[in-house]
């Protein structure tokens, strides 16, 4: 008889202390999940991505037209055109960065 009381007494500690760390890591697991992108090395990664998702489509826009301003002279400057493409084609890259990271959200 004195064995009952003693065990059921241990079981209840025993749930106690394992309701215990799973309800602070429950919490520790919300709170990462709200917290998840609000660190400064998030920002900054996406600033870099960002910047270099416009930078390069623009980069690569300009090289295009300037060969092609080269090789086959025109009244249009191709220079010029490829780099708006290129920098709308950028921005578009941007935006598809921005909404895949979560950051307009």
């Amino acid at each position: 008889m004195d064995r009952k009381p003693k065990n059921s007494q241990r079981r209840r500690e025993i749930l106690r202390k394992f309701s215990r760390t799973v309800g602070k890591k429950e919490a520790r697991r919300i709170q990462g999940m709200k917290e998840k992108d609000q660190t400064v090395w998030f920002g900054f990664g996406m600033f870099g991505v960002v910047g270099w998702s416009v930078a390069i489509p623009t980069l690569i826009g300009i090289a295009i037209g300037v060969w092609i301003d080269r090789t086959w002279p025109s009244q249009f400057s191709w220079t010029l055109m490829l780099l708006i493409a290129g920098l709308m084609l950028g921005c578009l890259n941007a935006w598809y960065w921005v909404q895949k990271g979560g950051i307009s959200r």
